[in-house]
Order: C-alpha cells, then structure tokens, then sequence
C-alpha cells in the first residue's frame, strides 16, 4: 500500500543520509523501523496462551464471594 507522510526537513535529511549509508532505501529504512517498533509493543506470549491461563484462573487467596457480596445486598 502506497502511503504519504509529512516529516520535518531535518528528519528527512537524516532520513536519508542514514537509508544512504545503510546502502538501503528510505522504504526500507522506515519499515525496519515500525518492525521494531511493533516487536517491542507484541505480547509476550501468544494470545492463546493468555485465553487458556484466563481459563484457567488465579488463586488470589481467601474465599469466592457470593453474588450478594458481590453486589454489596
């Protein structure tokens, strides 16, 4: 997908001398950088292994409260 982005001269000009000395195009250059970025923000594990501790529950000590504990009647 073809896409347009404003960026500040000073930014640009970086931008190109860093993609020029990685021998790399400015494409190339800002898709390495979201692919970091996004490899930071990914789950630690895979969203099915989160269903199945979800599933699975935590023991937080003490008792279940009844359903008019929970409701404060």
């Amino acid at each position: 997908m073809k896409t347009t982005i404003d960026l500040p001269d000073d930014i640009l000009l970086r931008t190109k001398i860093a993609a020029a000395r990685r021998r790399t195009s400015i494409k190339n250059l800002v898709i390495e950088g979201l692919e970091t970025v996004l490899r930071e923000e990914a789950p630690a594990s895979p969203p099915s292994d989160a269903m199945a501790r979800l599933r699975h529950g935590y023991h937080l000590g003490g008792q279940p409260l009844t359903r008019e504990q929970a409701h404060g009647r």
